[in-house]
């Protein structure tokens, strides 16, 4: 695994850990249960996606995976943007977390659309490879 892909696997991982220390100290009121439990699910989602797609056992399995890490972590953005725009809390803990939801949820979009060219990019060479072979001289057989 290459160290940005390492270094991305320990930053989903922590904002992970963030998402929930920042739910627990979110008001116990139906809103803030409701919120948490949305939260928590979409931020462990990004982490636990993104390293799924780490060890995908194909491109088309790591682009799918890393597909669903992207939506997560906008997801996440999402609620932490409910949270603080609603008022229930809205510190700076609270806008640290959603910017940093936002960086990875710019990062996973664009290593996903890199990842969906380069595959495309790949089966147009292969193609091309297919279309380009010298063929044998027609011989007839008698």
């Amino acid at each position: 695994m290459s160290t940005i892909a390492e270094g991305l696997r320990q930053r989903t991982f922590n904002y992970a850990l963030r998402v929930l220390g920042f739910c627990r100290r979110l008001p116990d009121t139906l809103e803030g249960r409701e919120l948490a439990k949305q939260l928590i699910r979409a931020g462990m989602g990004t982490s636990s996606n993104y390293w799924s797609a780490c060890r995908g056992r194909s491109p088309d399995e790591f682009i799918a995976r890393l597909g669903v890490a992207e939506d997560e972590a906008a997801e996440s953005v999402m609620w932490l943007m409910l949270t603080i725009r609603s008022g229930i809390r809205e510190d700076a803990d609270a806008n640290a977390l959603l910017q940093e939801g936002r960086e990875i949820t710019a990062i996973l979009s664009t290593s996903h659309k890199t990842a969906k060219e380069n595959r495309r990019r790949k089966k147009a060479q292969a193609k091309a490879k297919l279309t380009n072979l010298p063929t044998a001289p027609f011989t007839k057989s008698i």
